[in-house]
């Protein structure tokens, strides 16, 4: 980022600063599939949206998640399972520098729970020195000063299959062990309850299934930065993720660091999606009653291999608005706009331009002369009669009138779409909760002229791992058989159009990061492009986990996968099935699945 775009940024956190004196702020929930759907249940189960969150902007405050907790206990109009309850004391010691003291329900005593039986309650008038509370190693809280210290870790061992199979002429040695290792730490806390911070460091190594390992080669490790190659196919890297955060007015909340911000309320996101490596960002969120407006600035990375300047990879930034809107307790739509953009061929830096909060990015691209990358869209969700929660995304990329209604498959009908739908619990039985999801990408959507101007940060797409030029079909289903035991299964099938291997820049608008300059034009020119165009490559993925919880967010995970690609492409074509046994503490479970 240049010298220009940093002064103002201290500018406006100073001034900002000065003037946040009066507003408590809290810290965020990382990102977590498992945990961010025992808040989605409980609000579905409540049949109206919660006061201090839009569920379509992520991360969610911990404060607002105990304030949705405090709301349900104060009506108690619910219908709440045994299990039900348990997730109110679990989310509510979790974060419970917020709960006032009033941690566990009358029902339960999550507490002895959550420590296994390991501790004992010390003498009267005495604390320990650690693990005060569950959810902390060590912890302090007081009117000046909340911290919060966690160990973090994840250990697996497994095999995988497609190791150590021939292909062709070429033999593969690699041993079928697969096996990984996660260790950090993560503090959060706040400063005189004004300023909140949150860091994050994990040090990784491992061999990974074939189909990660496989990703790695040709983009970086999924959802990670630049990953090390290491004997056997093994992978490490490092993980790091952080923030400050204050409140200068009671509704606006500015958050600074390098972390993911995600728009949507499905399993995926075709907006903006923690697909890819953390970024730099500078955020500001406005919540006035019914409405949630965010602004959204980033610098992220072109990895692309030609983006390398003094031997530094070069930079690329978007700037991004979404606002949300209640219309009413059960039915919220929200509006997108974001624009990706890069200065290196006229000297590099911010474009000013973009820092407007609420100007109409289109005006602006117009106004510069630009070719930056423009997309738009919305999001929606609708809960259902406390049973369930509909949810849909369009976002357009690009289009020509003339050719968008027609029927003519023009090149330039680029957008994505996604219908969904949860199910809580189905059929009526209790904890039993059914996801369904349909993602269809048109080719070369989120594509552009070269990687400074594509939805991509460091090699990964922003939105949906596979890209484009694809329609996906994706079932899970969850199910919390006893407080400790819970069962997840996700069944995916894509077909998606590929590239050649014998021609790199050939595309078919499967790949993002290839320039859409490089598109196929055998199809009457430039028309009857069709998703799926290409080769063939047709996805099957199953994966089946169960899950006990130790203590809290201590877990032993079980997982088997199996994973298949047909193609006539032998490149393409896979398959492998994987199992694994892993302890995690601390640490969410690493999804992969694509």
């Amino acid at each position: 980022m240049d010298q220009g775009i940093i002064r103002l940024f201290k500018i406006l956190i100073l001034s900002l600063l000065s003037l946040s004196y009066v507003h408590a702020q809290s810290s965020f929930v990382p990102f977590n599939d498992d945990y961010y759907h025992l808040i989605d249940r409980l609000e579905i189960k409540r049949g109206k949206f919660t006061e201090g969150f839009h569920s379509n902007v992520k991360p969610f405050e911990r404060k607002a998640v105990v304030a949705l907790t405090d709301s349900i206990l104060k009506e108690g109009t619910i219908n709440l399972t045994d299990r039900d309850w348990e997730t109110i004391d679990y989310l509510r010691e979790d974060s419970w520098e917020w709960t006032r003291g009033m941690i566990a329900t009358d029902s339960l005593k999550y507490d002895k729970m959550a420590r296994l039986g390991l501790f004992k309650d010390p003498p009267p008038g005495k604390k320990r020195k650690f693990f005060n509370h569950p959810a902390d190693l060590y912890s302090i809280h007081n009117e000046d000063f909340d911290l919060h210290f966690n160990f973090t870790t994840t250990n697996f061992i497994g095999g995988d299959n497609s190791y150590g199979l021939n292909f062709g002429t070429r033999i593969d040695s690699t041993p079928s062990q697969i096996w990984g290792t996660s260790r950090g730490v993560e503090i959060r806390g706040m400063i005189n309850e004004k300023l909140g911070f949150y860091t994050y460091v994990t040090d990784s190594q491992g061999r990974y299934p074939r189909y990660v390992d496989d990703f790695k080669q040709k983009f970086s490790f999924p959802g990670e930065g630049l990953a090390k190659v290491t004997r056997n196919r093994g992978t490490d890297f490092l993980t790091a993720r952080g923030y400050i955060t204050f409140r200068p007015l009671k509704s606006i909340n500015v958050k600074f660091g390098h972390d993911h911000n995600v728009f949507g309320s499905g399993y995926r996101s075709l907006i903006l999606s923690d697909n890819s490596s953390p970024y730099l960002f500078l955020r500001l969120d406005t919540q006035l009653g019914k409405f949630h407006y965010t602004n959204l600035y980033t610098s992220m990375v072109n990895a692309s291999k030609d983006a390398f300047t003094d031997f530094l990879r070069s930079k690329k930034f978007a700037a991004i608005h979404h606002l949300s809107v209640n219309l009413t307790d059960r039915i919220n739509i929200g509006v997108f706009e974001a624009e990706v953009f890069n200065r290196d061929s006229v000297g590099g830096g911010y474009d000013l331009n973009y820092l407007n909060p609420i100007i109409f990015y289109r005006y602006v691209e117009s106004y510069l002369g630009s070719q930056d990358n423009a997309l738009l869209g919305f999001d929606f969700r609708w809960l259902v009669a406390n049973k369930a929660s509909i949810y849909s995304q369009f976002v357009l990329d690009e289009f020509l009138t003339k050719y968008l209604f027609n029927g003519s498959g023009s090149w330039t009908n680029k957008y994505s779409f996604q219908l969904g739908g949860k199910y809580v619990d189905a059929f009526g039985v209790p904890n039993l909760d059914l996801q369904a999801e349909y993602n269809v990408v048109r080719p070369y959507t989120y594509s552009h002229k070269d990687g400074g101007r594509n939805y991509v940060h460091y090699g990964q797409s922003l939105t949906h791992p596979l890209g484009a030029n694809f329609r996906e079909y994706l079932g899970i289903i969850r199910y919390k058989a006893t407080s400790r035991l819970s069962f997840y299964g996700t069944i995916m099938m894509a077909n998606q159009g590929r590239d050649p291997s014998n021609n790199e820049n050939m595309s078919f608008g499967g790949d993002i990061t290839k320039s859409y300059e490089n598109r196929n034009v055998d199809r009457d020119g430039e028309l009857n492009q069709k998703i799926g165009q290409g080769i063939k490559a047709s996805t099957a993925y199953t994966d089946l986990r169960a899950s006990y919880s130790l203590a809290h967010n201590l877990f032993i995970d079980g997982r088997f996968l199996k994973r298949r690609i047909n193609s006539p492409d032998e490149s393409i074509a896979a398959k492998s099935t994987v199992w694994s046994l892993a302890l995690r503490y601390n640490m969410a479970f690493r999804q992969q699945a694509y």
